[in-house]
């Protein structure tokens, strides 16, 4: 190199050129600390709350590549008072880019209260189901928050292959079944594919409902993936089944829930 003194900036400018190229490869994970384990940081902000005798959800999802929209969402949903958390249906990116859920992520951090999300078909595209885990975290998942119980829901069964695996009925049913000691009586289930849908497993789409039912603790299941407006006692009319519209469709649910009942608003932005 002492021969060659200039080879050394040149080698520097090259490697940093290439090392600049690989980290923005479409399916490259590179996560910010601040970007990893979403959903366990949320849970946390959302435990430190009080919650009230009713409490009070934004529902919204499907932000795809609809960033503009996903920016009106917020400046609306910020207007509204005493919300306890917003949770997202899924669909956060539309190929399971890295730089997607960054972006999506930059734009919903902006909002007053916690976000959690469910994972979508979209969002399971190339690394998606990897990149998933490190940014938000596990693909079901459950918490309790004052009186009910949320379930949030992997049913994306068409990218399982419709194994009979998706959703995890198993599961689902201990999560419906108090343990000792908990106080909870009623669970709101939450996923991106309604039972309904042609990407839901077709052999589980009646088994599904039936968890539901059996639980005797189910009043509400929770969908987006359909960018459009659903709400219907289907099947034998057990349980409410609502589908909120895609962030491109300008649409969120406003949810009140209490003990023993709910309302649901759809709010247009």
């Amino acid at each position: 190199m002492k021969r060659f003194p200039f080879l050394v900036p040149f080698l520097f400018l090259v490697f940093s050129s290439c090392e600049s190229l690989f980290e923005y490869h479409p399916h490259q994970i590179i996560l910010e600390d601040d970007e990893k384990n979403l959903t366990t940081v949320n849970l946390q902000k959302l435990q430190a709350q009080t919650p009230e005798d009713t409490l009070k959800l934004i529902v919204m999802g499907d932000t795809q590549r609809f960033y503009d929209a996903t920016v009106d969402f917020v400046q609306k949903a910020n207007t509204f008072q005493d919300i306890d958390f917003v949770v997202h249906l899924g669909d956060i990116s539309d190929f399971g880019m890295t730089q997607e859920f960054q972006w999506v992520h930059d734009i919903m951090q902006e909002l007053k209260w916690p976000y959690l999300t469910v994972i979508g078909n979209h969002d399971m595209l190339g690394n998606g189901r990897k990149l998933y885990r490190r940014m938000y975290g596990d693909l079901n998942y459950a918490f309790v928050y004052g009186h009910t119980k949320f379930v949030f829901l992997d049913t994306n069964g068409r990218e399982d292959g419709f194994q009979g695996r998706v959703p995890d009925l198993d599961w689902l049913s201990r999560q419906l079944s108090p343990m000792a000691g908990e106080t909870w009586q009623q669970a709101v289930v939450i996923s991106h594919a309604p039972p309904f849908d042609g990407d839901f497993d077709p052999q589980l789409e009646l088994p599904y409902h039936q968890t539901l039912v059996q639980s005797q603790k189910v009043p509400l299941s929770l969908h987006g993936h359909r960018h459009g407006w659903d709400t219907e006692k289907k099947y034998d009319g057990e349980v409410l089944y609502h589908v909120t519209t895609s962030a491109k469709g300008r649409g969120f649910t406003y949810l009140k829930i209490w003990q023993g009942g709910y309302s649901l608003e759809r709010i247009s932005f």
